[in-house]
């Protein structure tokens, strides 16, 4: 079976250049657009005469960065701080260009300069950022040569003053809200940061626990091996012997201790086997509805008779490579629901999609409601007892290996539920499907 590792969660550094670069390409399109309504509003509601092939020639340059900025976000790499840097100055020196054709620093928007400055102190790296101030000195210097004076008509011609403290209300408002909108999107980008961080930080805790405890599984297996084939001999010999061959209670006895130590070497094979040592040792194929059966039959056999409620509703079966790790992990499950409800336990496998749901359910107090927020997380038990909690944390993570899910709830009619959901895909062998 191939195996199919849950989702990876983006680094947060790799991430953040492309999404403070897509953030650079919607203030650059609200900046297009405010560009466009502000030269019809002037040169057509006003009637000031505005150079146009300039100024739309520097806009359809701002067009073009945005459509190579975009075809650069899909090709899924990540985006260094000299691309982020290029474009800034970039926009720096078409808002330099449009502003020497419309007034140069008579023109009351070339405080947007500020906008260009703050989003470089932002984003970019304190060197970087340095090379947009720079940038936008060497603009506003430029702009004191020789630029292209607005001819004003009457009235504006008569009180300009006033047209520019309009002007200069006007480019107010636009920083301001566009710094705001800007910021706003920053500080949900350093949230989804930090969430991303504290998942990373949380998975590396539980994978290191992973470890630890497949270590210590491992170890332990490797040493009761030994007197578990020892203890199997042994009980061989005494349901041979003469002397106690005619005692028909000790060979009852007898019988059962063999069973049940066969189990315990059943148990520590499949330690192995999930640990990857079990040598020469081939995937089991099976089907979903096998596999889930035979994990009923064996919980059957060798736990509570009677307890167990199985429905199958799995509908139209699918050939799959059976997993020691998962089907001890539902086995795990299946014993804790046992352990607060011995009278009955139910679970139900099903079909939803492609999706295999397996639900296990149980008539016991519950989940408190902060065992159901922390589900998964190791250590944490309703049970009080030290080192509890381990049989859902290694439920989590070995469905979550496979690309699946777990949850749990508490059930109206009493008692909790836990819901396993597996893409049939990460188990499945093939395209053959069984009626």
């Amino acid at each position: 079976m191939s195996e199919a590792t849950a989702p990876p969660i983006a680094l947060p550094a790799t991430d953040a250049g492309r999404r403070n670069m897509s953030l650079l390409i919607q203030l650059r399109w609200i900046a297009v657009g405010g560009q466009l309504a502000t030269i019809e509003v002037v040169n057509g509601l006003m009637g000031i005469k505005l150079p146009l092939a300039p100024l739309l020639g520097a806009i359809i340059v701002l067009i073009a960065i945005n459509l190579a900025s975009l075809a650069r976000l899909r090709g899924g790499r990540s985006v260094a701080n000299r691309e982020l840097t290029a474009v800034l100055l970039f926009d720096v020196a078409a808002l330099g260009w449009q502003l020497h054709h419309s007034g140069g620093l008579t023109n009351p928007f070339a405080s947007l300069f500020l906008l260009q400055v703050v989003m470089g102190a932002i984003l970019l790296t304190p060197r970087s950022s340095w090379a947009v101030v720079a940038g936008a000195i060497v603009a506003m210097v430029a702009l004191r040569i020789d630029p292209t004076p607005l001819v004003l008509p009457q009235p504006y011609a008569a009180d300009p003053l006033a047209l520019y403290l309009k002007g200069s209300l006007v480019c107010f408002l636009l920083i301001a809200v566009l710094l705001v909108a800007f910021v706003t999107r920053m500080s949900r980008n350093l949230r989804e940061r930090d969430a991303a961080l504290a998942t990373a930080s949380q998975r590396a805790a539980e994978e290191d626990h992973i470890v630890r405890m497949g270590l210590l599984a491992s170890g332990a297996a490797h040493e009761l091996g030994t007197p578990l084939s020892t203890l199997s001999v042994l009980i061989g010999d005494w349901r041979a012997a003469p002397r106690l061959a005619d005692d028909t209670e000790l060979q009852e006895d007898l019988a059962d201790m063999d069973a049940a130590v066969g189990r315990c070497k059943s148990i520590v094979s499949g330690i192995l086997m999930s640990a990857g040592e079990a040598r020469g040792i081939a995937p089991q194929l099976t089907t979903a509805r096998r596999f889930v059966t035979d994990i009923v039959d064996d919980w059957r056999a060798g736990r509570l008779p009677g307890t167990l409620d199985f429905s199958d509703r799995i509908g139209p079966d699918v050939d799959i490579v059976s997993d020691p790790a998962l089907r001890q992990v539902i086995d795990n499950v299946i014993d804790n629901a046992a352990e607060v409800s011995p009278d009955w336990i139910g679970l139900t496998a099903l079909r939803d999609g492609e999706m295999l749901v397996i639900e296990i359910a149980d008539r016991g107090p519950g989940f408190d409601p902060e065992m159901l927020e922390t589900i998964g997380q190791p250590y944490r038990s309703t049970k009080g007892r030290p080192g509890g909690g381990l049989g859902l944390f290694l439920l989590v993570n070995v469905v979550r290996k496979l690309g699946g899910l777990v949850s749990a709830d508490n059930r109206d009619a009493g008692g909790a539920v836990v819901r396993i959901t597996l893409p049939i895909a990460a188990i499945a062998r093939g395209e053959g499907r069984r009626g």
